[in-house]
């Protein structure tokens, strides 16, 4: 998915997140929107959701994880808005986050 309308977020929720379906929530919710995503398990407790589509799409996916899923308890979101790179399924190595 890239094109000129399409960016990039890369996304880092805290809070209760793990154990409680929160990536099936986020997949669910990118799916709904068209955007695509990958939301991967931090060990310091965060998931990390890297998302690729149109930027409105994009907030309306952030929207829907701030409420997560019913057994989630999201605390804060940070995110930032960088250019798409075609595929949300490969990661950077370079990440201290992600190793």
């Amino acid at each position: 998915m890239t094109s000129v309308d399409t960016v990039r977020a890369e996304i880092f929720v805290s809070g209760r997140v793990q154990g409680v379906g929160f990536r099936r929530f986020a997949r669910n919710a990118a799916d709904r929107f068209g955007v695509d995503c990958n939301p991967i398990n931090l060990r310091d407790g965060r998931v990390f959701v890297l998302a690729e589509g149109r930027h409105e799409a994009l907030e309306l996916l952030i929207n829907e994880l701030r409420k997560g899923p019913t057994f989630a308890h999201v605390e804060d979101i940070d995110v930032t808005f960088t250019e798409a790179m075609g595929n949300v399924y490969e990661l950077s190595r370079d990440n201290p986050h992600l190793r």
